[in-house]
């Protein structure tokens, strides 16, 4: 049976970008449609956030509704390469912002989020698929097959797609390329039991650990008492380790010189998952009617835990910019959309190539430390790479790679001397 139905917006995915969107839009009395692949609660990853997506969040007012959660709050992150350390403090940031965000099983937060906006009246469905998009100007029609196997439409004036992974539009219209410049990194998780964890800070504390040059574990502990954690690596490296991802995952361990006893194999909480090629990029950003908003559109890497933030700051600008199309005004989708966020998603982009690149660590642990220039460092790490007042994003084409190596060849000066 096939019926259509109307909307101003369709929102494809109830994710963290979909219900910033939604809010946002509910906020100036926009007619929204939510469809949701998945039925809430979902495993996810990304199950750690960065600063900068708090001001999107607060400006939407999901804050309270999170906070009421008790997530594990982070306070910054740490890094780990043997027996060095490199700390940083979120409140000791170049650019000013929020010194604190959450680390917390995506399951709950997504679902706090999602009964949020249903709470305040949208309307998001479950186990919705999209099949097709057929647009005529800025108008559509999506062909969507309900849980019980009905098929209907819907009509929209507008579609933000927010599906994450799932990369709807960019499947459809045929906007997916390949990611170039980026390492192909693959990933290997879980989550764990974490009966081992340290009573202190330490057993709260989000850890990245390089266990070889482009090959790192994250733990990132959460209040409930367990933990995610998961390698990322070029895809052979992970591929080598086989199919059976729960023997892979704890022979992986065994490289985390710090963490290879604390999360032992019986402790895992399901069958490890695996994502390969994680990099994702599109064509363009944007088109006659619709936006493509965080994963949907680009990913760049798990290190540094970019991607919820890109997710919920193109989000709330897409449906900041189709509320104002929507009331007559013309938008320049190029230079008020896709150049803003191509900005931010290039700058952090340098920081995750110049990470594997091993530029990045060796600023990162280089003693002693530089402290102004960390906290510049920070503020990028914290998600402010809009901040041009910053030279860490002004110049990021070349500025980690400059001051990398005039460290190197300031250390095998002081080799030479000594």
């Amino acid at each position: 049976m096939s019926f259509t139905r109307q909307t101003d917006v369709l929102i494809i995915g109830a994710g963290p970008a979909g219900c910033v969107a939604a809010a946002c839009l509910q906020q100036q009395g926009i007619r929204v449609k939510v469809t949701e692949k998945s039925v809430f609660p979902r495993f996810s990853v990304g199950e750690s956030l960065i600063p900068r997506c708090m001001e999107h969040f607060a400006e939407v007012g999901l804050i309270d509704c999170i906070e009421a959660q008790g997530f594990e709050k982070k306070y910054g992150a740490r890094f780990l390469r043997g027996e060095e350390v490199c700390l940083f403090d979120f409140s000791k940031k170049f650019t000013e912002g929020w010194d604190w965000t959450w680390q917390m099983p995506r399951a709950d937060f997504d679902h706090t989020l999602a009964k949020e906006i249903m709470r305040r009246g949208a309307d998001v469905e479950f186990g919705a698929t999209v099949t097709d998009v057929r647009f005529t100007g800025t108008d559509s029609v999506t062909t969507v097959v309900d849980k019980d196997g009905n098929t209907y439409e819907w009509q929209a004036k507008f579609i933000i797609d927010a599906s994450g992974f799932g990369r709807v539009l960019p499947r459809i219209l045929g906007l997916e390329r390949p990611a170039v410049g980026l390492p192909d990194n693959s990933s290997v998780f879980v989550h764990a039991k974490d009966s081992r964890r340290p009573a202190n800070r330490e057993g709260t504390l989000i850890t990245f650990d390089i266990v070889k040059e482009k090959v790192w574990l994250w733990v990132i502990p959460f209040s409930d008492g367990t933990t995610s954690i998961g390698f990322v690596g070029p895809t052979d490296f992970v591929d080598d380790y086989g199919e059976d991802l729960h023997t892979a995952l704890a022979e992986m361990m065994q490289l985390s010189d710090y963490y290879k006893d604390r999360f032992p194999p019986e402790e895992f909480l399901f069958t490890p998952r695996k994502i390969r090629n994680i990099a994702k990029a599109v064509t363009r950003l944007h088109g006659d009617g619709y936006a493509l908003t965080g994963n949907s559109a680009e990913f760049l890497d798990p290190v540094f835990s970019s991607g919820v933030t890109f997710a919920t700051e193109s989000a709330l600008r897409a449906a900041k910019l189709a509320a104002r199309q929507l009331k007559g005004e013309t938008i320049d989708w190029e230079q008020e959309y896709a150049a803003h966020i191509k900005s931010g998603m290039n700058t952090f982009a340098t920081y995750v190539k110049e990470w594997y690149t091993g530029n990045l660590q060796t600023l990162f642990f280089h003693r002693p430390e530089n402290l102004a220039n960390k906290e510049k460092i920070c503020a990028v790490l914290a998600g402010y790479v809009w901040d041009k007042s910053n030279p860490f994003v002004r110049k990021h084409k070349n500025i980690v790679k400059n001051m990398a190596h005039l460290l190197k060849i300031q250390a095998e000066a002081e080799s030479v001397s000594g």
